[in-house]
């Protein structure tokens, strides 16, 4: 019988009022007080995650910022210590396998942070590309460490008050943590999935708890809440981050892509995700060739807002040119946008059109609903 997984949150969450439900085999909230409310929170002031099922890769060795090169879209060797960035791992065919935020420790040491269903996957795809002779070592740091966002514009006071100002890392910066009166050890960085600014801390699971009620504690003054999967959800859709496994999913996994789309639809090249960061051309990597020789043709991954009233898109809604015709394409990701008044939003898949057009979505099979092709992010 399957048994979800827990956090080392856990009893914070039921705690807090978390309202519990499985998520891809982890007991995670999806909410505390509502969707909604957390959203706005983490939009205006801030909102404190627990993302501990994503996992921690150590990766060590001489040369491994060279050997990263080649394995990613993105060219590791030219950011230096304390630094993060955004990369995509492809298959020699060119589909994108999984996304990764790594940091730079110094030029022996990587850390990353691969998707939650990801970790075994990724473990072992990467682990068959280390150079022969042993020169470099993955280390999964996953099942020992806890990850906390916390996220929104109020984020650097509460993580000045919590942690001290030492630990107030940039955007897309890292650093070990420095000495602080909660003793909390591990590392931070000036990432997150909400496009605010804010911070990932990855912690020993044991200190997890101590430092989840600091943040709630010494932060309630700055309107910091619990937040939950829901609004996690609909906080990447405003920025128009890819979310692995549904706007993307490789071929090569033991599960089906998800249900409403053409065989095989959800395997897609980096250029096809038209992210504007995470792709260096300047380098060699592997699927590289093999992106390029699709460059030319197929879809493109687009943002769509909802100028019409009617039910939201959500992924798997074709989307049509003109009613009547067949779909040029399908939404991986949408619903309504809390910050723009519930306006519907969408991003899919979409071939021959450009920024400004007009195009019918299929929300059900007795309605279609106009949607402009906008820029991401919405918000």
């Amino acid at each position: 019988m399957h048994s979800a997984r827990r956090t080392a949150l856990f009893t914070s969450h039921q705690r807090h009022g978390g309202n519990i439900v499985d998520f891809h085999g982890w007991e995670l909230p999806i909410w505390y007080t509502s969707m909604l409310e957390e959203h706005h929170a983490t939009r205006n002031a801030a909102g404190l995650f627990d993302v501990s099922h994503m996992g921690s890769f150590r990766f060590q060795g001489p040369g491994v910022l060279d050997w990263l090169d080649h394995v990613g879209t993105q060219k590791a060797s030219k950011f230096g210590s304390g630094r993060c960035a955004y990369t995509h791992f492809l298959d020699e065919n060119g589909n994108v396998i999984d996304d990764m935020i790594f940091a730079v420790v110094n030029e022996n040491e990587v850390l990353g942070v691969p998707n939650a269903s990801m970790i075994p996957v990724m473990h072992k795809w990467l682990s068959s590309h280390l150079p022969p002779d042993g020169s470099i070592q993955i280390v999964d740091l996953s099942e020992d460490t806890s990850i906390l966002a916390l996220q929104g514009p109020n984020s650097p006071q509460i993580c000045e008050a919590v942690l001290g100002s030492m630990n107030v890392v940039n955007h897309f910066r890292w650093r070990e943590i420095s000495e602080n009166e909660l003793g909390i050890t591990g590392w931070i960085q000036g990432t997150g999935y909400t496009g605010e600014r804010g911070f990932e801390i990855f912690v020993p699971n044991d200190q997890a708890e101590t430092l989840w009620e600091a943040i709630l504690a010494t932060g309630a003054n700055e309107g910091v809440v619990p937040v939950g999967l829901g609004a996690r959800d609909t906080l990447r859709m405003e920025k128009g981050f890819l979310l692995s496994g549904q706007d993307f999913h490789w071929q090569g996994l033991d599960e089906n892509a998800p249900d409403g789309f053409p065989e095989g639809f959800l395997s897609r090249t980096t250029l096809e995700t038209n992210v504007p960061f995470g792709l260096d051309l300047e380098h060699n990597f592997i699927g590289r060739d093999a992106m390029m020789a699709r460059a030319d043709n197929g879809p493109r991954w687009y943002a769509l807002k909802v100028i019409e009233k009617g039910p939201f898109p959500r992924n798997g809604t074709p989307v049509h040119l003109h009613v009547d015709e067949v779909p040029i394409g399908w939404i991986t990701s949408g619903g309504p946008s809390p910050t723009l008044g519930r306006v519907g939003i969408a991003m899919a898949y979409l071939e021959g059109v450009k920024v400004g057009d007009i195009v019918h979505i299929a929300p059900n099979p007795r309605r279609m609903l106009k949607a402009e092709i906008t820029h991401a992010p919405f918000v």
